[in-house]
C-alpha cells in the first residue's frame, strides 16, 4: 500500500505545538502570543487528547508551565520559530508502517533563518520513535492541505515561488509529491493571501474537512482585502468537481495600519476538537456555525489569535499532530 499522510481528521496520538519564545517576533505582545497559545494547548488537552507543549528552554518552560493546565505536557527542544506545521516532521501511513517524512527548510525563502528550525523536525522524529527519510527539496507542511484520499490542495505562489525550489518544473513538483507522500491528484490555487508571510500558504486559503470537500473563505464586509483571492480559489475548486463549503472570512484585519493575513481556515483539526483561530470581527460567528456544521462530531472553539498573527500565524501553523498507530 502507499504511504501517505492520513487527512488531519484521523485519529491522533498527540498534538506538537510550539510556544512563543522570541521578543523580536513579537514586539510588544508576547506575553500576549504565548498567553494565546497555552489556550489553545489547554483547550486540545482538556478534550482529552495528550499535548506536547515544546519550549525553547528552561525559561520558558516555566512560563509555558504558569499559563498551562496540568494536562500539558511540557517539553524542551532548541528551534526557531514556533511553526511546526512547517519544520516538524510530516507523517505518513499505509495503516500498518508510519514513517517521518523531513525536507528541506530554507526559512520560507530565506527570509526568517533562524537557529533550530532546520534541527526541530529530527528531534521531534526522533522523540516519537518514527523511522526518517529526507526529501531532496524544500517543502513546509503548510504549503499543502491532504484528504486522506491521494488528493492535496496547494497554491502556485508558494510551491512555484522560485525562492523555494528554482530548479524545478510544476511536473517534477508533482512527481515529488506523489513519491514523498503519496499525492496523485492535486488542486493548484493562484494567490494566498495579501501580506502572508510564507508566501501564500494554503492552510491560510483553502483547507478539507473531508474526503473530495473543501472549505474556502468568501468575503466578508466591502473592503475584504482578499475578495479577488476567495473568488479565483472557489471557481478554481469548482472546476477540479470539489465539493466546496463557502466560510465567512474574517474581513479586513489591520495592525499598525497593514492589512494582516488573518484566516478562519487556519484551525486545527484535533481528534475531539477543532480550534479556529478568531480576531473580534463581527464575522466569526457566522465562520464558527459553518465550520461546526462541517464537523458534527467534534465540538468546535473559537480562541482568540490576533497577538500570534503579528508573529506571522495561528494555530494551524503552530501545531503538527502525530496520527495514531494502526490497532
Amino acid at each position: 500500500m502507499t504511504l501517505r499522510q492520513p487527512p488531519e481528521w484521523a485519529r491522533q496520538d498527540w498534538l506538537w505545538i510550539g510556544f512563543p519564545h522570541a521578543a523580536d517576533e513579537w514586539p510588544d505582545v508576547l506575553a500576549d502570543a504565548q498567553t494565546e497559545i497555552a489556550g489553545f494547548a489547554n483547550a486540545v488537552a482538556q478534550s482529552g487528547q495528550q499535548v506536547r507543549l515544546i519550549c525553547r528552554d528552561a525559561k520558558n518552560a516555566a512560563a509555558a508551565r504558569a499559563l498551562c493546565d496540568p494536562a500539558v505536557t511540557i517539553a524542551e527542544h532548541v528551534y526557531g520559530d514556533i511553526w511546526l506545521r512547517d519544520t516538524g516532521p510530516l507523517v505518513v501511513s499505509d495503516g500498518a508502517r508510519m514513517q517521518a517524512r523531513l525536507f528541506r527548510f530554507n526559512g520560507w525563502g530565506g527570509k526568517y533563518v533562524m537557529p533550530g528550525d532546520t534541527e526541530i523536525g529530527t528531534a521531534l522524529a526522533d522523540e516519537a520513535g518514527l523511522e526518517k527519510t529526507w526529501g531532496d527539496w524544500v517543502l513546509e507542511g503548510g504549503a499543502i492541505d491532504v484528504d486522506g484520499t491521494g488528493l492535496a490542495v496547494t497554491t502556485e505562489q508558494c510551491l512555484l515561488n522560485p525562492n523555494r525550489n528554482p530548479h524545478l518544473t510544476r511536473q517534477q513538483i508533482e512527481d515529488r509529491l506523489r513519491r514523498d507522500l503519496g499525492i496523485d491528484r492535486l488542486l493548484w490555487l493562484g494567490d494566498g493571501l495579501i501580506n502572508d508571510h510564507t508566501d501564500g500558504h494554503v492552510d491560510n486559503l483553502a483547507r478539507f474537512v473531508a474526503p473530495g470537500r473543501i472549505a474556502i473563505p468568501v468575503a466578508s464586509g466591502d473592503d475584504d482585502p482578499n475578495a479577488a483571492i476567495y473568488a479565483d480559489a472557489h471557481a478554481r475548486a469548482a472546476k477540479f468537481g470539489l465539493d466546496i463549503v463557502p466560510v465567512a472570512s474574517p474581513g479586513r484585519v489591520e495592525i499598525d495600519d497593514m492589512v494582516q493575513p488573518a484566516s478562519h481556515m487556519n484551525f486545527l483539526i484535533a481528534s475531539h476538537v477543532v480550534i479556529v483561530p478568531v480576531y473580534e470581527t463581527p464575522f466569526q460567528q457566522d465562520a464558527l456555525a459553518s465550520l461546526q456544521a462541517c464537523f458534527p462530531g467534534r465540538k468546535v472553539i473559537g480562541l482568540p489569535a490576533t497577538a500570534v498573527l503579528i508573529g506571522g500565524g495561528s494555530f494551524h501553523c503552530a501545531s503538527q499532530q502525530m496520527p495514531a498507530k494502526a490497532s
